[in-house]
């Protein structure tokens, strides 16, 4: 390949298959191996992450976005869709679509014998807030700062000022 063909694969291709992947597992409910696609592509908009869910296992805690819109790609196996308080069945070739908004929870979890591949698409947004139903809990992450807190714990506006 040429130099400038070279240059454009490296900022703009990616091979779920070379992703580094990252084991994150919280015993008995969690644990999956996933990796992010897109850091370092000129993708300003969008991110992409893969993921490895073994059988039983949840991908993540079951949460909504306020600001990104996310879109899963089923690669290889099946399992179920926790979503808005309802179990949706997904299998390889599926995409699903997951708007921002307290009316789409949603979680993954392998419900068969077999790993769950899949890749998950997102809009970039910052600021963003994740609800966590089951916890009662948020994240407010942007650029630089992360935070989670229970909304029960919630201070006064004015609480600790001058």
């Amino acid at each position: 390949m040429s130099e400038r063909r070279d240059e454009l694969r490296h900022q703009l291709v990616r091979n779920v298959h070379e992703v580094k992947l990252e084991r994150q597992t919280r015993e008995p409910l969690y644990d999956t191996r996933c990796g992010t696609v897109s850091d370092g592509t000129a993708a300003r908009k969008l991110g992409a992450g893969y993921d490895e869910l073994p059988a039983g296992k949840r991908s993540c805690p079951y949460h909504f976005h306020h600001a990104q819109e996310e879109m899963f790609v089923i690669l290889e196996g099946e399992g179920s869709l926790r979503v808005a308080g309802e179990m949706v069945p997904v299998k390889t070739g599926d995409v699903v679509f997951i708007p921002p908004g307290p009316q789409y929870p949603h979680q993954f979890i392998d419900t068969s014998n077999a790993t769950l591949r899949y890749l998950s698409i997102s809009t970039q947004e910052r600021p963003e807030i994740c609800e966590y139903p089951d916890s009662g809990k948020y994240g407010a992450f942007t650029q630089g700062f992360r935070a989670s807190q229970r909304t029960s714990a919630n201070l006064d506006y004015w609480d600790g000022e001058p």
